[in-house]
């Protein structure tokens, strides 16, 4: 059984579970306490040094970074569903996980983590420059959906997973975009049984 070290307000940590989910594996959460300072514990930095969640145990494989894990479930299970070997998909999802490390991440983070988290304490420059590039990017990913329900065809892909969770954190913050077809992807994307799951704990802390 994998053993998953998670926060369910990590957006990188619920895109693995919502995999874990979809593809119907059997897992072990492990809640690192943010609060707590957990992630800086020698224990879990010998985990992840990194200090960063999520992290993935596999017997004595450790990995982490959240695109990695997604990509090492997918090989290791076969889930060519989730993660095509046509050469045309499997492109498209490996430029739109590397579009959304590479240039979503850091906007989400300056929003979210600003805006959410620190409140009245929150770097406003930091919000306002994330909301910026964000809107920046929101073109893109618009045309990306032009041709195709999800981002590499007909289907969801791991891709989706990885890109949709952002879009949950910015949702958190009241900083979605408002492009038609981000909106229209992002609700197929949030009713997958396995994204249902993953954000489940934040979907009642919302509503309590």
């Amino acid at each position: 059984m994998y053993i998953l070290y998670h926060h369910p307000y990590s957006q990188h940590s619920r895109r693995v579970v919502a995999l874990l989910e979809e593809a119907g594996l059997e897992y072990e959460v492990r809640q690192v306490a943010l609060d707590k300072g957990e992630q800086i514990s020698p224990a879990y930095l010998a985990i992840n040094p990194n200090h960063q969640i999520p992290a993935l145990i596999d017997g004595a494989i450790k990995i982490f970074e959240s695109n990695a894990i997604l990509r090492y479930l997918c090989h290791k299970h076969r889930l060519s569903t989730w993660y095509p070997e046509e050469l045309a998909r499997r492109a498209l999802v490996e430029q739109w996980l590397d579009w959304n490390q590479c240039h979503l991440a850091r906007p989400v983070i300056d929003v979210v983590f600003n805006k959410v988290f620190l409140g009245p304490k929150g770097d406003r420059e930091a919000i306002a420059r994330g909301e910026a590039r964000v809107a920046e990017l929101a073109p893109i990913l618009q045309a990306g959906l032009e041709d195709c329900a999800f981002l590499s065809g007909e289907t969801p892909t791991i891709a989706d997973l990885s890109v949709a969770s952002n879009f949950t954190q910015l949702s958190l913050a009241g900083t979605m975009p408002q492009q038609p077809r981000i909106g229209d992807w992002f609700r197929r994307v949030g009713a997958l049984e396995g994204v249902k799951r993953a954000c489940a704990p934040i979907a009642a802390a919302a509503s309590a």
